[in-house]
């Protein structure tokens, strides 16, 4: 088989191990086991003055790591903690590529050890302490700035600390340098004020200054201030994107690796970017895209500093999807992280850049900016009844949709147009770091899941919140209700997803979910769905029930001689008389891109075969899916 799955953890890649002992590395004992504990805002106050940096900038530094978040001492996927997230990567974790060149700087991987030693504090509390953290915090940004022979003190201008806040990035390159500066400046300029995901109010305001980055230079990173124009990879120069192929090789007896040729828009257009997560560290990452047995995706992001690394040619076709249709008209970008780890998190640097990227490429390939076409991996429908409880479920419930699509400048909707009443579309919006929902199995069988933010509400299947999660017959088929396990999605209703209501009891709401009604609460003074206009499709008239398909592939009509007809097959869902489904996408192609042998050639490979049979995307579910339109009569909500 060609299109093997997905990446597992379960693969000979070591991940970056987490472990932190309470002993500095390699400096002197620590002369105090941490600072005190004051509120936060205080605690960047205190710093700051304690250490010589201006307050704006740590505040600004701090929000463009983690938005003053702390996360209760767990480490993100690249290992840091904290507000700051200082990093305590161990040694053996830093490994080189193959072509001998750092991914990384070593020390950048270690700051939380660099932190103790310069002030004195233990690793552990730096690791668990908000107040300690921030303070190490400071101590870094002012030995940067010390090293650059330029001014500390609290009461020096923001503007000349450009230097000293691209250090604190941690890129190896000046293009991730100064893209994670300039971030911190436009923070500043903006101010900031949110509570955090441990209740705390925390305000920055506006510092409108002009930074002088002539100090970049000093830096003595790799690269120039901007990605070369002569680069391969396809990102925006502002970016850090390196440009590491997938390997497209002849392995013989008729296998070939690891994606297709292919020219699209010509061959296909590109309708969905698909969020995925790696369930690797970066290093492992991009080992298996440059394996030629091994599947494909176009991009990869490291977690640290959102650099980007791109493997496949948008005009090309990468194997990520698990659905082949899918992969016709999709980018995929794989982001470093686990979808079962509540115990890590995504951090603020890989956010901000891959929606950057994103925004380039949807602009780019005119893709919709919204929750219909930017989706992740676990919104893609099987392709057959057997294929539905293998599909894939990253980036998985800790994925903050709602903070990506504010960064995309697409946020999703979170007001009312409309009442939310029967026959009413609801977009699902629940707030994810308050949104702590119950989740099981995370680290192994019957254990419960660290506590943290989530994206999607529980469905039931009665209006009670002691009622049974509802049943999904594609993942589970047997069994009489859905589960908390943290890869069971068929009871969520993820951020950004859209249903159409059936009812409304107090403050549930019922929807059309699966062919059958589910229930979520959401209070009129603390909903989780809001109301818009849109379009769904209805059972045409004298139709009892109506398929659901996975793909859209072309009437048997369609096939010219030499290419064998793709047969459309059901899903084992159905759409009932009487119910509603919103539209994602009521313009898509209906259309097949074969390409099954190795520089395949037209008019018989490497072709795409057009159909004149209509089909909509809705959404259904937890999934995207597909209807013909023969079957279904398509009008607005109301």
């Amino acid at each position: 088989m060609r299109r093997r799955p997905k990446i597992l953890a379960a693969l000979a890649v070591v991940a970056l191990p987490m472990a932190l002992t309470g002993v500095s590395s390699g400096g002197p004992p620590p002369a105090v086991a941490s600072v005190p504990s004051p509120g936060l805002a205080a605690a960047f106050q205190s710093a700051a003055q304690q250490y010589g940096v201006p307050e704006s900038v740590l505040l600004a530094v701090s929000y463009a790591q983690t938005r003053w978040d702390d996360h209760g001492g767990a480490s993100s996927t690249s290992g840091g903690y904290g507000p700051m997230h200082l990093t305590g990567v161990e040694p053996t974790a830093l490994v080189e590529r193959s072509a001998g060149q750092k991914l990384a700087k070593a020390d950048s991987l270690r700051t939380l050890y660099t932190a103790s030693d310069l002030t004195g504090l233990d690793p552990v509390a730096l690791r668990k302490d908000p107040a300690t953290n921030i303070a190490g915090g400071a101590a870094l940004l002012a030995s940067y700035q010390k090293s650059l022979g330029l001014p500390v003190g609290a009461d020096t201008s923001p503007a000349d600390w450009y230097g000293a806040i691209a250090s604190y990035s941690g890129s190896p390159d000046q293009v991730g340098a100064a893209t994670f500066a300039d971030d911190v400046y436009a923070i500043l300029a903006a101010g900031a004020s949110r509570t955090t995901n441990t209740g705390q109010q925390v305000s920055m305001p506006a510092v409108k200054v002009s930074p002088l980055r002539d100090q970049l230079t000093r830096l003595k990173l790799k690269g120039g201030p901007a990605r070369p124009a002569k680069s391969e990879a396809e990102c925006p120069r502002s970016l850090a994107c390196e440009w590491l192929p997938s390997p497209y090789q002849d392995l013989g007896n008729g296998d070939y690796g690891n994606h297709d040729k292919a020219n699209r828009p010509e061959t296909g257009k590109i309708n969905y970017i698909i969020v995925h997560d790696t369930e690797t560290s970066w290093q492992g990452t991009l080992r298996l895209v440059q394996d030629p047995t091994y599947v494909s995706w176009q991009y990869t992001m490291r977690s640290s500093d959102g650099q980007i690394w791109q493997h496949v040619k948008a005009k090309d076709v990468a194997w990520h999807a698990g659905n082949w249709y899918m992969n016709m008209h999709s980018i995929g970008i794989e982001h470093e992280g686990y979808a079962a780890q509540g115990a890590t998190w995504y951090t603020e640097a890989l956010y901000r850049n891959s929606a950057r990227l994103v925004r380039y490429l949807a602009e780019k390939h005119d893709i919709p900016l919204d929750r219909a076409h930017i989706i992740g991996h676990d919104e893609i429908p099987g392709t057959l009844p057997t294929t539905v409880a293998g599909m894939h479920w990253d980036p998985g419930p800790y994925w903050d949709w709602e903070r990506y699509f504010e960064l995309l400048e697409a946020p999703i909707y979170g007001r009312s147009v409309f009442p939310v009443k029967a026959g009413s579309i609801v977009t699902i919006k629940p707030g994810f770091d308050d949104n702590v929902q119950v989740l099981t199995n995370c680290t192994g069988p019957g254990t419960t899941c660290t506590p943290q933010g989530t994206n999607f509400v529980y469905l039931r299947q009665a209006p009670d919140d002691a009622a049974p999660l509802v049943k999904d017959i594609g993942l589970r088929p047997n069994a009489p209700a859905s589960t908390t396990q943290v890869s069971d999605i068929g009871a969520r209703a993820g951020a950004g997803s859209r249903y159409v209501v059936a009812q409304r009891s107090g403050d549930w709401v019922a929807v059309w979910y699966l062919g059958d009604l589910a229930w979520f609460k959401s209070p009129a003074s603390n909903p989780d769905a809001f109301a818009k206009p849109g379009l769904v499709v209805k059972p045409k008239p004298g139709k009892t029930t109506v398929p659901v398909y996975g793909r859209a592939y072309p009437e048997q009509a369609a096939y010219p001689a030499g290419i064998p007809y793709q047969p459309v097959t059901p899903l084992q869902y159905s759409i009932k008389a009487g119910q509603a489904y919103p539209v994602g996408d009521a313009s898509i192609e209906t259309d097949y891109y074969r390409a099954t042998t190795f520089d395949g050639q037209p008019p018989t490979d490497h072709v795409q075969v057009l159909g004149n049979d209509r089909y909509y995307q809705i959404w259904f579910g937890h999934r995207l899916a597909y209807v013909r339109a023969a079957d279904v009569d398509l009008r607005p909500a109301f």
